[in-house]
């Protein structure tokens, strides 16, 4: 994969990772279950602990992803973080079950420090499922060069195996509305263009989205409205 020369300041590009004794990558591969990781603190006996966002179609899938993190012995002490009403995260997570939770580990088997120490930056939460991290990340003027040299180092250092799944130039705000929305709001609003929703006259209805999707209708246009919304208003601030 190449990188075009541009007078941006920077790249924003998407790894898929996958490391030894990664825990998040070994629960998500034995569950049906994903996870969002937001944000991670150190502690003072030098363990971390990072917040997380458990999704899945079903409670009993949320449920059973937690039972496993707490019983893979590459996790120590995980709370489940109490529900809050008047919490709404600015990233949605996909699917129709969610729970927050902190999980202490070691930092040892996580690959943050080392992409860091290369200059790269996560500007969104990690995706982790089917067994494999998505990291949205953003690194400061680099060329075709040393971007590899640096990828090629941490598959080297972490024995890891790294791809990039997506690579753009650094986008202004006006740019990246539709990184507001979340995958799923996104996978609903592109398959609707794709499709013809959006046309005149549509091409096809609201029914038959659902059925292509397997959701509800009311649940698509839940979807589809939030996601209309969210570039709406985003555009609208943007030109205030």
């Amino acid at each position: 994969m190449s990188i075009e020369p541009t007078e941006a300041s920077g790249v924003c590009l998407t790894l898929e990772i996958w490391h030894p004794n990664c825990w998040t990558t070994r629960v998500t591969a034995d569950t049906d279950s994903g996870l969002l990781g937001h944000t991670v603190y150190t502690a003072a006996d030098g363990t971390v602990n990072g917040h997380f966002t458990v999704y899945g179609n079903t409670t009993d899938a949320v449920e059973g992803c937690i039972a496993e993190i707490k019983d893979t012995p590459l996790t120590g002490d995980v709370t489940v973080m109490q529900r809050r009403h008047d919490f709404t995260h600015e990233i949605a997570a996909p699917g129709n079950a969610t729970q927050d939770i902190f999980v202490e580990y070691d930092p040892d088997n996580s690959i943050t420090d080392s992409l860091v120490s290369r200059g790269f930056i996560y500007n969104a939460p990690i995706h982790i499922h089917d067994g494999d991290e998505y990291w949205p990340l953003f690194l400061a003027d680099p060329n075709r060069e040393d971007l590899h040299a640096s990828l090629e180092s941490l598959r080297t250092e972490e024995d890891a195996d790294i791809s990039i799944q997506k690579i753009t130039r650094s986008q202004s705000a006006a740019e990246s509305k539709v990184d507001l929305l979340s995958a799923r709001q996104r996978e609903i609003l592109e398959l609707a263009c794709s499709r013809g929703y959006y046309g005149w006259p549509r091409t096809v209805s609201l029914e038959e989205l659902a059925t292509e999707l397997d959701v509800s209708k009311p649940t698509l246009l839940e979807h589809l409205r939030k996601a209309e919304a969210k570039i709406l208003n985003a555009e609208l601030e943007a030109n205030r």
